[in-house]
């Protein structure tokens, strides 16, 4: 069973949520204490987190940023706050999904459900083992989110490492938005125009973290794509 933890300080909707993931067989756990949101995380190892940004204390950007330094585990925003740049912070700051309230449940339990797919579906197979993508010199393991260089190596979440994959298996060729959108996410009709351009910065900016110079091309009109290893950066 999996277990979401739910950090919303407005009772009712944390209390509606909460009652409605149970229906659907997680186990639910909301944090009462705003000063103790990491400690909470720590304690209740939860497969994914469905937090909000207006919180007391510190906001919920914050917690993220302390949550993604512990663990890739999904993280799912739902917040009143509508607008673009909202959205934006939420992703650069580490999140995997943004909902706008009022929201539908159902659509809060589809997407649940598909991070959950995304983040935990791999290890299903049991004793198989683990996969590894290699390409232009970079070595990514899609089931633990991480991608390594040259015995460096840093942690991605979810969705950058599926993004990172897609572009890596087609090394060299231009990969469309509209195909990585459909890869990336299930339901685009809820995705903002700038988050695969969110995206592209924060696995550009990991890279460089680990010594890869600017490999990912931007090709105007069309996509992205993988410089070969071999090919002259420019």
């Amino acid at each position: 069973m999996y277990n979401i933890l739910v950090i919303e300080d407005d009772e009712k909707i944390a209390d509606m949520l909460s009652a409605a993931i149970a229906k659907y067989d997680f186990a639910v756990q909301v944090v009462e204490d705003f000063r103790l949101v990491l400690e909470c995380f720590l304690a209740v190892k939860p497969d994914l987190v469905l937090l909000d940004v207006n919180l007391p204390k510190f906001d919920g950007f914050y917690w993220c940023r302390q949550i993604r330094a512990q663990s890739t585990c999904p993280i799912i925003f739902i917040s009143a706050r509508d607008s673009q740049m909202d959205q934006v912070m939420a992703l650069e700051n580490g999140a995997d999904d943004y909902i706008t309230k009022p929201f539908d449940i159902e659509i809060v339990i589809a997407k649940i459900r598909s991070q959950l797919r995304r983040a935990y579906g791999a290890y299903a197979a049991g004793q198989e083992q683990e996969r590894t993508v290699t390409s232009a010199g970079i070595v990514l393991y899609p089931e633990r989110f991480v991608v390594s260089c040259q015995g460096n190596s840093i942690e991605l979440t979810q969705k950058e490492a599926a993004l990172l994959e897609v572009l890596m298996l087609k090394e060299g060729r231009v990969v469309s938005r509209e195909r990585l959108l459909d890869l990336m996410w299930e339901d685009q009709h809820f995705i903002d125009d700038n988050t695969l351009n969110v995206y592209i910065t924060r696995v550009r900016r990991k890279l460089k973290d680990i010594g890869i110079g600017d490999r990912i091309e931007t090709v105007r009109g069309a996509g992205y794509r993988l410089i070969p290893e071999l090919e002259e950066l420019p």
